[in-house]
């Protein structure tokens, strides 16, 4: 047994401190990045922003509302051969400046997983780019092994794969193959991991540790989780994430394939972890016996069209921009200086 006496932080603990600008409106900012990923070779340009590969939010239709902005998505892993591959093919290669979004192939890392995404890709050709690799644990020598696998045989698609909240295991994903490591475990709304297993790492600090990790040896990371306004979007940029992926804060919407029902206080949409009891019926037949459900669902309220939506986490990034002389997003991590801030009393001590 161990106990870390260092200081550990989330989304909550911190504010960023302004300082003095010589922009003069929020429309200066310009929001998008330009990466060269590490392993694939592959140039991306657009904003770093990505829809969680989520079933009720990992959508097509997402993916093609988002486009219009030049945010990406990842599609969920539940949709058909057939409707992939023509996906991909209606969509084309993505090229950078033309958009700025990429779509993302998402997986797990079952013989299943693997057998289908070589269906999917071969019927499409080169159109599949960008693939997720996902997992909720991935510290394990099954993911690593995958990994390893995935890119010797694709060597030229880039590669994001997670979860991880650990500098060292973000170094090794990227040394066995990932461009992108995806860093969080347990900070998501529906999440139930950090309850449910005592596990889990403050976000923050997650991201500080695995962006120091990963830009050392040329990698990137995406936050992917705990984010519930576009100020946490913002503070998970100035922590020197390099992509950002959203999912409770793209929920509820009309390209969402959440059920919609109707209630007291008008009409809502479900919305569920990816190992909540419901999806696991949905998909698996129900919860193993050998295992516990780690997440849950909850009902949002019915949000309309994704585009109001987007334009306020992206208004609200910039003006967090402004507010520190950023013109440029990559300057954001540069000029972050946190403040941290005290918490409620019940808080701190545990009290109810």
């Amino acid at each position: 047994m161990r106990i870390e006496e260092e200081l550990k932080l989330d989304f909550s603990d911190v504010l960023i401190r302004p300082k003095r600008s010589t922009l003069t409106s929020r429309s200066e900012v310009d929001l998008e990045r330009e990466y060269v990923f590490y392993h694939s070779g592959l140039h991306y340009r657009g904003i770093p922003i990505i829809a969680a590969n989520m079933d009720t939010v990992g959508t097509m239709e997402m993916a093609r509302a988002l486009a219009r902005h030049g945010v990406s998505a990842a599609l969920h892993k539940h949709y058909k051969d057939a409707d992939l591959a023509a996906f991909f093919k209606a969509r084309g290669r993505s090229k950078a400046g033309e958009g700025g979004s990429v779509v993302f192939y998402s997986m797990g890392i079952t013989e299943a997983d693997y057998r289908k995404f070589r269906r999917v890709e071969a019927a499409t050709g080169d159109l599949i780019q960008y693939v997720c690799v996902d997992v909720a644990n991935g510290y394990t020598k099954s993911f690593v092994s995958f990994l390893q696998k995935l890119r010797k045989n694709y060597p030229k698609i880039t590669i994001m794969a997670g979860n991880v909240v650990t500098g060292e295991m973000t170094e090794e994903l990227i040394l066995d193959g990932a461009d992108i490591v995806k860093v969080g475990i347990g900070p998501g709304s529906v999440c139930t991991t950090r309850k449910m297993t005592g596990v889990g790492y403050p976000q923050l600090s997650a991201i500080i540790e695995c962006a120091d990790a990963a830009h050392g040896l040329g990698g990137l990371i995406c936050a992917d989780g705990g984010c519930t306004s576009a100020g946490d979007l913002a503070k998970a940029f100035g922590g020197g994430a390099d992509f950002v992926m959203l999912g409770g804060m793209l929920a509820g919407h009309d390209e969402c394939m959440g059920e919609v029902v109707d209630g007291d206080g008008g009409r809502k949409v479900r919305f569920y972890g990816m190992s909540s009891r419901t999806a696991m019926e949905k998909y698996s037949g129900g919860v193993s016996d050998y295992r516990a459900s780690e997440g849950k669902e909850v009902l949002l309220d019915y949000r309309g069209p994704i585009e109001v939506t987007v334009r306020e986490i992206l208004g609200g990034v910039r003006s967090a921009c402004t507010y520190v002389g950023a013109r440029r997003l990559k300057e954001l991590s540069k000029r972050t200086t946190f403040v941290r801030v005290a918490r409620q009393l019940n808080e701190v001590f545990g009290q109810s």
